[in-house]
């Protein structure tokens, strides 16, 4: 019943014509309010109010939707000057006509209504009594109408920049599976032309492993336990490709395993140490991985040997695709969240990933 009730004010509330009448309404009961509380009776001054509605109504749509974007801001200063200066001696006129024909009678018994050219000729009482009167409507309507823009524009470029990012994600995370699956591939092959009995289980892995890129990690963020897997399912074939010769270490110390964060990351920091260092050494390679999540602080860090490397344009080029992949994917997942280290020596590389979950 809530849930339905809240649907329909939300319908109410993006009609214009309810948002403007809801507005109208408002603001004729809050100035009738307090300009009781200074002199004469609500009802009175209800009366006298709601005659200067429909002028003061009037003068604030010529103001905020004519006056203002049609002349003033298209810097058509002569003309705004001149329709202002003409729409406030009008309505300043219809303002005195409408109290005294409408609002008086119901007022005051016995009085003596005055004649439209007696209310034009004291043109410096309606300057100073209901001309204020009139335009204080505008200016209210006119400050809201602006802060009701501005807020949209702010909504709308939020919107924008979400779905900006959004998008930008969602190419890079399109960018790591073929990434990922080719540097597996070629492991494979590896192994076929080897003939190994190590191939068939790479199969299984690489099959669990894109079952899970390709359909269980869709959302925005998954429990940490199944990234763990992930790296846990990667590392066993990088242990099938190298062997014994292979110095590698997995620590995972995590509290809660449900603690969810952004898919891929770190499995792509790991792969990286794989393909940039021990794939490069041929003697003994050495990977050192460790993983802590704490109270929703994640700390993660891969260590590895390296050969000093032969630069190339190519190489260089191939080297930054998971790396700066990474780094734009954490700042946008995780902006201000998350600090990242990178010491590169001759001999070692190290990184080290701090997220705040």
């Amino acid at each position: 019943m809530l849930i339905k009730r809240l649907n329909h004010m939300d319908q109410l509330l993006q009609s214009r014509v309810a948002t403007h009448t809801i507005f109208w309404a408002v603001l004729l009961f809050t100035t009738t309010f307090i300009a009781s509380f200074n002199h004469g009776l609500f009802r009175n001054n209800l009366i006298t109010n709601t005659s200067l509605l429909p002028v003061q109504i009037a003068a604030s749509y010529l103001l905020c939707y004519y006056q203002i974007p049609k002349l003033l801001l298209k810097k058509k200063y002569f003309l705004f000057v001149t329709t202002c200066m003409l729409s406030i001696s009008v309505f300043s006129v219809l303002a005195r006509l409408s109290v005294i024909y409408i609002a008086e009678p119901f007022i005051r018994a016995d009085f003596e209504q005055e004649t439209l050219w007696e209310v034009i000729n004291d043109f410096s009482y309606l300057l100073a009594v209901f001309a204020p009167s009139v335009y204080l409507f505008p200016i209210i309507m006119l400050v809201v109408k602006e802060l009701k823009d501005r807020f949209e524009e702010k909504h709308q470029y939020n919107l924008i920049q979400k779905e900006k990012a959004t998008s930008e994600l969602n190419f890079l995370k399109a960018q790591i599976h073929p990434h990922f699956l080719f540097n597996t591939l070629n492991n494979l092959y590896t192994l076929t032309l080897n003939k190994s009995d190590a191939a068939p289980e790479v199969v299984v892995k690489l099959s669990e492993i894109l079952d899970y890129m390709l359909y269980q990690c869709q959302d925005p963020k998954v429990e940490i336990a199944k990234e763990k897997e992930l790296i846990q399912n990667y590392i066993d074939l990088e242990l099938l490709r190298y062997g014994d010769r292979l110095d590698l270490v997995f620590d995972a110390q995590i509290d809660n395993p449900k603690t969810t964060i952004a898919p891929l990351i770190l499995v792509s920091l790991v792969e990286n140490a794989f393909k940039h260092g021990a794939s490069k050494n041929t003697v003994n390679p050495t990977v050192h991985i460790s993983l802590s999540v704490q109270k929703k602080e994640l700390k993660f860090k891969v260590f590895n040997t390296k050969l000093p490397p032969l630069e190339t344009a190519e190489s260089s080029i191939k080297k930054g695709i998971g790396s700066t992949n990474i780094q734009r994917q954490l700042d946008l997942i995780y902006p201000n969240n998350y600090e990242l280290h990178i010491e590169d020596t001759l001999y070692s590389y190290t990184l080290t990933l701090e997220i705040s979950l």
